[in-house]
């Protein structure tokens, strides 16, 4: 082979098992951090896992960046969102709030500036959201005066910080800012672009080695042998007559240059076994691997694009038949070439394709099956090369009637020994002669059309390489959707219950892969599908309504939605199943119905990079689910019972108290 460089179905009852349809880790290092990275390069990826929707690692890296000295009102602005984001006032640590309070005492050392400003608004939405009473009015009009950068990331990412009527005050914008991004850039035509295989480097089929060493070897002794009967014949036959075997000499010589130079071009470089298909050699599959998996999908795979890549004029049928040796050979090819390792078939189907369409196209131009044709020899080359060994044979018999008409004794005897030598010897090294030269032909052929193939499959796979990489959505884009999906579905809840953010004490909102989905992510990043099972919990005073839907990541298409309603007491307990082999699993116990589970995340540890820590990616995608907030608030409930309201009463909050 020549180089240039799992799918799992599973049908799933609602709210069990999950089904991975195919999965890829682009190799990006948009989230790496040197070990020696500055604090400003520590800081900036931070602030990009910030706006990507990772909050949690860019809470970390920021911390890093400001401990080594990095530091001032903008990097305080990004790190005070990091410690905020999908979180509540009471999911922060008390540490964690204390140095919030540190921080809010440093906004007066700043000079003043857009950063310094929304620093300021946002430790005043902080302390205003923590007293029961507090009023609202001015640090919303504080708010609205910021520049739409800092005014769009407060509200982002202090979503679930934001209750109550000043959430219902800025919730109309937040919905139209929603509805207006949520398609933006050209969503439902990028989006199958991120879960797209990485495809794999073009190969082709390496020349076979040469045959011709033994023959090789043997040709210098025959032709010695050949040119000595030869001379002696000529000899015995120039002593006997010389006009005459003079004249026969040339004949000869004539006729064997001539069958010589014809026969090259029809035994020396016509193929003399093998089977062409096309524009390849055949390949024969080998029985053992013939039905496996891989060869199999490589198989339906080719019949899948030749039925939707057909000539002009040919129904899919039938162009199936008309190129099933062409189609089988291939596919014994493709399955040959990449099954030393083990690989999924999505990411050989960009050549397939490419070859599907290779052969409508030379099907069109008429060179499908011109393989056989362009290698036969012309007839009129057979001819003369027959006649030309035909007048050779009768000059050597002349040559050896002149040699044996002398009278003397020993002359016949050494004419039939020289005669016998000269075609034995003849016919040997002219075999070999030809099969050497048959190799070389063949070598030369094959090797060239080689690096035709591999030159032409390589443009293909820069070629679709290239589209993957120009349509590919970028992660602040895939989460920028995802938002946008999220608060498109809370609205319509609202509506659905006639709500008000004033009617609810929090809410909180799991993402969780759907019963069959492919995933993606680049290194460092989240798990992010192509669909998704959104889950709404929203708590008011009179217990939890939650609302489930499965979502179609392209087109924001939703089915399968489900509403309940329950009571706090009816919530006995919560549990998560952590397996390394499966995934995250959490698990609703009501007092009136069957436990309920529910799936997190699948696992991932054969996934990571050799780069990447394992606990910290599962963090990461459990962060990015909502995993976290949803867990503790069901936890606290189920604990608590209806003793959980007074416990999450803004009243019984310890007001934040800015510094200074």
């Amino acid at each position: 082979m020549s180089h240039s460089d799992g799918a799992t179905y599973n049908s799933a009852a609602h709210d069990s098992t999950v089904g991975i349809q195919a999965e890829t880790v682009h190799n990006s290092n948009v989230y790496f951090v040197h070990p020696h990275a500055s604090p400003q390069e520590k800081y900036r990826v931070g602030v990009r896992l910030l706006e990507d929707g990772i909050p949690s690692r860019a809470r970390e890296i920021i911390t890093d960046a400001i401990a080594h000295g990095y530091d001032g009102a903008e990097v305080r602005f990004h790190w005070v969102l990091a410690v905020l984001g999908a979180r509540t006032y009471h999911d922060l640590t008390t540490e964690e709030v204390q140095r919030l309070h540190y921080t809010s005492g440093l906004v007066r050392t700043y000079a003043e500036d857009e950063w310094t400003e929304a620093l300021r608004v946002t430790f005043g939405l902080l302390a205003v959201l923590t007293t029961a009473s507090g009023e609202t009015g001015p640090v919303r009009k504080q708010l609205q005066a910021l520049p739409l950068r800092q005014h769009n990331a407060i509200l982002r990412h202090l979503d679930l910080m934001l209750t109550g009527g000043l959430k219902d005050d800025l919730w109309a914008e937040t919905r139209e800012r929603a509805r207006a991004e949520r398609f933006g850039n050209d969503r439902s035509r990028r989006v199958w672009a991120y879960f797209a295989p990485s495809p794999i480097g073009a190969r082709a089929v390496l020349p076979r080695p040469s045959t011709a060493a033994a023959a090789k070897a043997a040709l210098p002794v025959r032709t010695a042998l050949f040119a000595v009967s030869s001379m002696l014949l000529l000899a015995l036959a120039l002593l006997a007559d010389p006009v005459e075997a003079t004249v026969e000499l040339l004949v000869a010589l004539g006729a064997g240059l001539t069958a010589a130079r014809a026969g090259a071009l029809w035994w020396g470089q016509e193929p003399r076994s093998g089977l062409t298909s096309g524009t390849r050699t055949q390949h024969i599959p080998d029985p053992a691997s013939a039905q496996n998996g891989f060869t199999k999908s490589v198989r339906h795979s080719f019949d899948h694009y030749f039925s939707v890549r057909t000539p002009y004029g040919f129904a899919p049928d039938a162009w199936l038949d008309h190129t099933a040796e062409v189609r089988g050979s291939l596919a014994a090819e493709i399955a040959d070439l990449y099954r030393e390792r083990r690989i999924e078939v999505d990411r050989v189907a960009w050549l397939i394709r490419y070859l599907a369409e290779d052969a409508r196209n030379r099907y069109s131009d008429g060179t499908l099956f011109g393989d056989h044709r362009e290698n036969r020899t012309p007839a009129r080359t057979k001819v003369l090369t027959v006649v030309a060994l035909a007048i050779l044979g009768i000059a050597a018999l002349t040559a050896f009637g002149t040699a044996v008409s002398a009278a003397a004794a020993p002359r016949p005897l050494w004419a039939v020994l020289a005669t016998l030598g000269a075609a034995w010897s003849g016919h040997a090294a002219a075999s070999l002669w030809l099969k050497v030269r048959r190799e070389e032909h063949r070598l030369a052929r094959e090797t060239q059309k080689c690096t035709e193939q591999l030159t032409a499959r390589q443009i293909a796979h820069q070629r679709w390489q290239s589209l993957l990489d120009a349509t590919r959505p970028s992660e602040r884009e895939m989460e920028t959707w995802l938002a946008c999906d999220k608060t498109a579905f809370v609205d319509e809840a609202l509506r659905h219950y006639r709500l008000t953010w004033r009617d609810l004490i929090t809410h909180t909102i799991l993402v969780a892969p759907a019963p069959s989905y492919k995933r993606g992510r680049v290194r460092g990043g989240p798990w992010r599908y192509s669909h998704y099972v959104f889950r709404l919990f929203l708590f008011t005073q009179d217990g939890i309504r939650e609302i489930s839907a499965e979502f179609n990541f392209s087109d924001a298409t939703r089915k399968n939605e489900h509403r309940s309603n329950y009571r706090f007491d009816a919530l006995s307990s919560v549990q998560v199943t952590e397996n390394a082999d499966v995934g995250y699993d959490l698990e609703l116990f009501l007092t009136n119905g069957p436990a309920r589970k529910i799936r997190v995340k699948d696992a991932d540890a054969h996934q990571l990079a050799p780069d990447e820590n394992s606990q910290e990616i599962s963090e990461i995608n459990l962060s990015s689910a909502g995993f976290t907030h949803t867990f503790r608030l069901l936890e606290g409930i189920a604990a608590d019972g209806k003793g959980w309201i007074e416990r999450h009463s803004p009243s019984n909050l310890t007001p934040f108290q800015i510094v200074g």
